[in-house]
């Protein structure tokens, strides 16, 4: 997958979460959002060699080091985020403030937090589309 398709799925993916985070599990209106993340993960799945996984979540947040900036604040170094997570970190950070040198590893940990709870979101209304009565 070349950087401006990842770029391109990660952005429609940000905004389909976003979208979803406003609507409660087995509201009909979410239909469209979960076939949207159907056809996003089957393009990240085309898209990624087949030797190639990306990491899980408690995986990438053990693996992105956080080191002391000069100036007292603790950063994440961009190129220690393995894709697709650094980008997955660029969309939900658009607009962020961040040093030079990185990104502050407070904001990375918030991310990390946040999708965990945004993964959770979904699943919960994937499981919902499927009971009876809510399709």
């Amino acid at each position: 997958m070349t950087h401006d398709e990842l770029r391109q799925l990660e952005g429609a993916r940000r905004r389909a979460l976003w979208a979803l985070a406003s609507l409660h599990p087995g509201d009909p209106t979410a239909s469209e959002l979960l076939a949207i993340f159907e056809e996003l993960d089957d393009q990240e799945r085309r898209g990624m060699p087949s030797t190639a996984e990306p990491l899980e979540l408690n995986e990438v947040r053990d693996s992105v080091p956080a080191q002391r900036h000069h100036s007292g604040i603790d950063i994440i170094l961009e190129r220690t985020i393995p894709q697709p997570w650094r980008e997955r970190f660029y969309q939900a950070s658009i607009g962020s403030t961040r040093l030079v040198e990185g990104f502050y590893a407070g904001d990375w940990d918030k991310f990390l937090d946040a999708w965990d709870a945004e993964m959770r979101h979904l699943k919960q209304h994937r499981a919902a589309r499927y009971k009876p009565g809510t399709d």
